[in-house]
């Protein structure tokens, strides 16, 4: 009798490029609603490209911060970067994958910052505290600064912008530090907002020498204590982080003329949350700071004046 081979593995069917955009899309619309509003300014052609990357940003940091998170090992993040070479290889392994690779054939986005944001997940999985700033600015850069080398691949530079009118073939000069710059204040004020939050998991973020500075503890943040010590470290950590801001918003210029508005749009809606956690005394421990939608659509034209004039 005639003994038929055995049948190769199924391979696993994805969706097509168009549904996978499309499942990037409601993944930023439910879980960042603020950024969401932003990419809505980008044109057509970019705005599917940033909302891939999100998405795969967004799965990363659920690897050590989500529901799954107490299964997540050393090994698993290998895996995901295993996935990630896959990715940029053109092959990718999963719905939201399909995305990213059209992205990434789309625009010329490197690699490096997608592994230096890996690397960031690996800090969570062994470190609940930091020392100093400088030790936080690494973790900062490796989770949120590497946001900006990802994405300014597809916002684009403005050439006319960034040379001489009489040495056209000098190169642009690319915001490395300004977009870097973005990342790190966002960082911050996520770690400012969910200060209670992370106490809760039995994490610090806010540097042990600025609440020895301060005079503030451990427990002192643990038990949620609002207090003349905890307002001033709060100002103190804000002060920080606006200054990150203003060093981001010298970088918006020399991109693209269309991206310059979401770009300004994004900077000015995340920092109201610090105007939202001073106004609530600074009591980030029972309340979040929230900036209510309406308050997100009156920034809008200030944020287009910007754009046209800074």
């Amino acid at each position: 009798m005639l003994q038929l081979p055995d049948s190769p593995p199924r391979m696993k069917t994805l969706v097509s490029v168009d549904d996978s955009y499309k499942l990037c899309r409601q993944l930023i619309a439910k879980y960042s609603a603020t950024f969401y509003l932003s990419t809505l300014l980008l044109s057509k052609e970019k705005r599917p490209a940033v909302w891939a990357i999100y998405a795969w940003c967004r799965r990363t940091d659920e690897l050590v911060d989500g529901p799954g998170s107490a299964m997540t090992t050393p090994e698993t993040l290998d895996l995901w970067e295993q996935q990630l070479e896959s990715i940029f290889s053109g092959n990718p392994a999963e719905n939201f994958d399909v995305a990213l690779a059209d992205t990434v054939q789309r625009f010329p986005i490197d690699i490096q910052p997608f592994r230096d944001m890996i690397a960031g997940q690996r800090m969570d999985l062994y470190r609940s505290r930091y020392e100093t700033f400088e030790e936080l600015y690494l973790y900062c850069y490796r989770v949120a600064g590497t946001v900006g080398l990802m994405s300014t691949a597809v916002m684009g530079l403005e050439n006319t912008r960034n040379t001489a009118p009489w040495n056209r073939e000098q190169q642009p000069y690319i915001p490395v530090k300004e977009e870097i710059a973005l990342g790190i204040a966002k960082q911050l004020t996520n770690i400012l907002r969910d200060v209670g939050e992370d106490a809760r998991r039995g994490r610090i973020y806010i540097p042990l020498d600025d609440l020895a500075r301060f005079g503030y503890t451990e427990q002192d943040l643990f038990k949620g204590v609002v207090d003349d010590r905890w307002r001033s470290l709060m100002h103190f950590q804000i002060t920080r982080a606006r200054d990150f801001y203003r060093k981001a918003e010298k970088g918006i210029s020399y991109l693209s003329a269309d991206a310059r508005w979401p770009v300004w749009a994004a900077l000015m809606h995340y920092s109201q949350i610090l105007n939202v956690i001073e106004r609530n005394d600074y009591n980030v421990f029972t309340q979040r700071a929230y900036v209510p939608q309406w308050k997100k659509l009156r920034t809008l034209p200030l944020a287009w004046m910007r754009s046209q004039v800074l």
